[in-house]
């Protein structure tokens, strides 16, 4: 299975022009799941809530519609960011997208400075799609920082954990490396590339869409500066082993009988 994982330079406030390039360097590499940044469509520097409204669609929206349309014809998959309306306000949210249709919505949990402003905090707990290529986790740039997020994604059984992303923290890439190795997963990161100088914030993303195997080895890493796309191949299988060595188990090996007696601070 093929794993692509797509990086450009999103303009903000041109979600027409941010789909068509997703299109235009999806088709230049043919794969069987994508994943694309957060916020993809919209753009991410916003200035108001007004901005964000304007910019937002329903899970089942027009953009989602046209992703429906290009997993139909390549048989493939796809997560993607975007800002997701609802009669309360707005999440900051991930599609999965399959030959079928809608798989699911993560609304993100961990919102990152501004977004605080702008996001309601996700509603959803994480979860994991039974897919007909794999087990899919869904998680969105912030939420890498907390590691209890991909060890929740794993103890449900996921395989490859999707993370679309917009990131400015340079330590993120290197940190996904070590979600996969605790966890035996593989992890796919897009992120995307630019600037955004809006309102007198400037924003500037590091690129280095990222894939890491269930050993914490490289599989493929893109430029800081490029667009384009990174993939590799992907035996999900190796996912399902978690032994160490014939002593120990990333999983089997917890103590959460003595985690749960920590008192928070």
């Amino acid at each position: 299975m093929k794993v692509v994982a797509v990086q450009w330079d999103c303009r903000f406030g041109d979600p027409e022009f941010n789909f068509n390039r997703a299109m235009e360097l999806m088709e230049r590499e043919p794969g069987d799941i994508y994943v694309l940044p957060e916020l993809c469509l919209s753009g991410y520097n916003f200035n108001d809530i007004r901005e964000v409204e304007d910019l937002s669609e329903e899970s089942h929206g027009n953009y989602a519609r046209r992703f429906m349309d290009f997993s139909l014809e390549r048989n493939c998959y796809i997560s993607y960011g975007f800002a997701e309306k609802v009669s309360e306000g707005v999440y900051n949210s991930a599609n999965l997208i399959g030959p079928d249709g809608l798989i699911g919505t993560y609304r993100k949990i961990h919102l990152f400075n501004r977004e605080t402003l702008f996001f309601l905090p996700g509603d959803r707990s994480l979860k994991v799609y039974d897919t007909p290529i794999g087990k899919l986790g869904l998680m969105v740039c912030f939420d890498w920082f907390f590691p209890e997020s991909a060890r929740i994604l794993a103890l449900q059984g996921t395989e490859l954990i999707l993370h679309p992303s917009n990131l400015v923290l340079s330590w993120c890439p290197d940190a996904m490396r070590y979600h996969a190795l605790w966890n035996g997963v593989y992890t796919a990161t897009s992120n995307r590339i630019g600037k955004e100088d809006r309102g007198g914030r400037l924003i500037e993303y590091i690129g280095r869409s990222i894939i890491y195997s269930p050993q914490g080895e490289l599989l493929a890493e893109a430029s800081y500066d490029d667009e384009g796309a990174c993939s590799a191949e992907l035996v999900l299988s190796l996912a399902r082993e978690k032994k160490l060595n014939r002593y120990n188990d990333r999983i089997q090996s917890r103590q959460p009988e003595f985690y749960s007696e920590i008192s928070v601070i």
